[in-house]
């Protein structure tokens, strides 16, 4: 019950609203696309309290009724597969096999399958806020440690994404609350490439420029990692690559992370396999 309590106390709080638009931006919905045209109009968060909130149709719906449509479309793309391939779901019950684990950004826009062309199956796929691989975060390492030791994946991609929120609010200097520690590891890729960024002056480049040297570190991230480094000195895999998604042309920019120079400097201090590099 004190837990139930205390989360609900931080989703209700300014800072942790705050920090959702901060990254997210606001959603868009039915309601906010139609403005209300009087501007004396309170925000349902300033509304008096006296006034009993007028109910719409919409809040008569239930659960099953919202998600109908998602129910639908299952079924037809399940009876769409079936029609293309009957063998499909029962490769996929036999167990899976991809090839790449896909470490990108939470934002709802850049589905890893789908930006990349890839079939179910063919991708271990792990997201969080602006794609990061932080040391601390045993969730990542899980991941990464699974994919590697286990799924054997042959190839590991950061990707990251032009426009992203998180790498924005990083460059800004606002308390974000409870999200301030996780965009700390952004703010300290900004001071290790702060000449080349402020030299870019302010603008959409130097924006740009933070995204991608942002995932080169995470990649850096990756290839510190001891089950990386000992699976690529066994076995030759996996490959460490670097990525950045384009919403303007829905385009992929391949970095051209040189890994086995990354990982020669890196192992010169982080050396993990037990041998020298």
């Amino acid at each position: 019950m004190l837990l139930q309590r205390a989360t609900r106390g931080i989703l209700r709080s300014p800072g942790w609203q705050g920090a959702t638009l901060a990254i997210f931006g606001p959603a868009t919905t039915h309601k906010n696309k139609n403005k209300n045209k009087n501007n004396n109009t309170k925000a349902p968060c300033c509304a008096d309290s006296s006034h009993t909130p007028h109910t719409s149709p919409a809040s008569h719906t239930s659960p099953s009724d919202a998600h109908s449509p998602i129910f639908a479309a299952n079924r037809a793309w399940a009876a769409s597969q079936r029609a293309r391939d009957p063998a499909f779901f029962a490769r996929l019950a036999a167990g899976q096999a991809p090839t790449h684990l896909w470490l990108g950004c939470s934002d709802s826009r850049i589905p890893a399958e789908v930006v990349a062309g890839l079939a179910p199956g063919e991708a271990f796929v792990h997201r969080n806020i602006a794609n990061l691989v932080c040391a601390g975060d045993l969730n990542a390492m899980g991941v990464i440690e699974y994919a590697v030791r286990h799924l054997a994946v042959r190839h590991i991609v950061v990707c990251g994404h032009y426009g992203c929120g998180g790498v924005k609010a990083a460059m800004e200097p606002r308390d974000l609350g409870i999200l301030n520690p996780w965009l700390r590891n952004i703010r300290d890729v900004y001071r290790l490439h702060e000449r080349e960024l402020d030299a870019m002056g302010e603008g959409e480049a130097r924006y740009d420029r933070l995204v991608e040297l942002n995932v080169v570190e995470q990649c850096r991230n990756v290839v510190k990692t001891a089950v990386v480094q000992q699976s690529y000195a066994d076995k030759g895999f996996p490959l460490v690559h670097g990525w950045v998604f384009n919403f303007r042309d829905g385009l992929l920019k391949d970095l051209e992370i040189d890994f086995p120079a990354m990982l020669k400097r890196v192992q010169k201090i982080y050396n993990l396999t037990g041998s020298k590099p």
